[in-house]
């Protein structure tokens, strides 16, 4: 017996130490636990059809059109608003802005008192990194926030209170990073960080972020303020003082954006050499529409820009891929998706449980995101403007009403007071150019009285006084 326990127990060892050693391996290569990491990148004013994926013409974008090539991209993909700030409360609430006071972008206390808003997002609201963080994950922010802080606001909660573990932030946040505020404004040529290293830096404090965290599944939310005015680029290796340039010329926004595919790639190849690039959700969305729009051209011809609630300020390019469960390079035309619908089908694919107290707007779409197209089913709803005092607006014939809803094929806009009533069938028309409010009677009818009764339900702040 004696002659076979060695040779057994041997083997026993050795394939221990085998075990032992992937283990270690896998470790070393940043190879974590089963649970993703999941990057949201938020471009700021990226049109629907920018980029090469979408067809866009402007300048090859081969690094964000290799995330398609490797995922799934969507055709009805929409923003919670067509502005930063509550478009961006949306993604990370899940839940329409208006319930917190959100209608427009901040500004200073006086603005923010004259559009009926708050100065800064409640820091009891509900995120996604709250959920994400709860579930064992590490959490971080680089990049624009516009949720609360800069110009007057001095008490905007910090960026803990929202659930993130690190954060580095431009101007307009409760914390900005000194060296992209050397002035304390959105830019200055004074800034360490230069206008046009901006992505860079972020992408940066990201994959430090990762490497930080190897052993911790990673949410960062990689939020740049490029494709937002002013365009600011590099003018081969310094500033020369040329640009901005005129806002209608697109030789500045061409060098933009082809600066920040670069710096996607760099991403893309930095998820690589760390072994993170098949354990990876990445996300790649719009806050909203573009301006300027180059007469639609940045929208692939969809009505409206930002400011607006036509399709060209709330239909936005999005690409989400995680190798081995999205299948690569498809597009689904017929499903439609919102921002708010982020929150719970991220946390369904990541196994985050979410509270049972949490009463969010938006629905699980992970299985559109892992290749079942299917109907929404619910109602989607928007609003933008509640008066006319702090609210900018595009020019005719892109000035929208201040409210829209979208149920299956229709679309329906109006004024909050009821005038203005649009009708589009949004599967025929997405272009928005025949109103059948007239000849669609009772449709027009029953989505105006959805529409208002769930304006009517939002929380009102009162205008300020005089």
């Amino acid at each position: 017996m004696k002659k076979f326990i060695i040779p057994i127990t041997a083997l026993t060892i050795m394939l221990l130490t085998t075990a032992f050693s992937c283990f270690c391996q896998q470790k070393k290569n940043g190879q974590k636990s089963s649970k993703p990491n999941v990057i949201v990148i938020l471009t700021d004013d990226m049109g629907f059809s920018d980029v090469g994926a979408f067809g866009g013409k402007f300048v090859p974008t081969p690094n964000i059109d290799r995330i398609a090539k490797n995922g799934l991209k969507l055709a009805q993909y929409y923003s919670a608003a067509p502005i930063c700030s509550p478009s961006r409360v949306g993604m990370i609430t899940g839940m329409y802005p208006g319930r917190w006071n959100f209608t427009t972008y901040l500004d200073n206390q006086k603005h923010n008192r004259e559009a009926e808003q708050a100065d800064f997002l409640d820091p009891k609201a509900p995120t996604i990194a709250k959920f994400f963080k709860n579930a064992g994950y590490a959490t971080g922010h680089f990049g624009k926030w516009h949720m609360g802080g800069g110009r007057d606001v001095k008490n905007a909660p910090g960026f803990e209170q929202y659930g993130f573990d690190a954060h580095a932030s431009t101007y307009e946040s409760p914390d900005p990073d000194p060296v992209l505020t050397a002035t304390d404004w959105i830019w200055s040529e004074k800034d360490s960080i230069k206008r046009w290293d901006r992505t860079r830096y972020f992408v940066d404090k990201t994959l430090d972020f990762l490497l930080k965290h190897k052993d911790q599944p990673c949410f960062i939310n990689l939020w740049p303020d490029d494709v937002h005015t002013p365009w600011v680029p590099r003018k081969e290796t310094e500033y020369t003082g040329q640009y901005p340039m005129n806002p209608q010329e697109e030789a500045a926004f061409k060098l933009v954006l082809k600066e920040y595919d670069k710096q996607i790639g760099r991403l893309l190849d930095g998820l690589k050499q760390m072994g993170e690039d098949q354990n990876t959700i990445v996300i790649f969305t719009s806050d909203n529409g573009p301006l300027p729009s180059f007469k639609g051209s940045r929208a692939e011809g969809l009505r409206g820009s930002k400011l607006s609630l036509y399709e060209g300020g709330t239909r936005m390019p999005f690409i989400i891929s995680w190798p081995g469960h999205i299948a690569k390079g498809k597009t689904d035309e017929s499903s439609a998706v919102n921002s708010l619908d982020l929150l719970p089908s991220l946390a369904k694919m990541a196994s985050v449980s979410i509270p049972a107290s949490y009463n969010g707007d938006g629905v699980d779409r992970s299985g559109v995101f892992l290749g079942k197209p299917s109907a929404r089913g619910k109602e989607m709803f928007w609003e933008y403007g509640r008066n006319d005092i702090a609210f900018k607006y595009p020019k005719p014939v892109d000035k929208s009403p201040n409210l829209a809803i979208r149920s299956e094929e229709w679309k329906l806009l109006m004024n909050s007071n009821g005038t203005d009533i649009q009708l589009y069938n949004i599967l025929k028309d997405k272009k928005e150019t025949t109103n059948l409010a007239l000849g669609q009677a009772k449709i027009t009818r029953e989505l105006k009285e959805k529409l208002l009764n769930w304006w009517e339900s939002l929380p009102k702040l009162a205008p300020a006084g005089p």
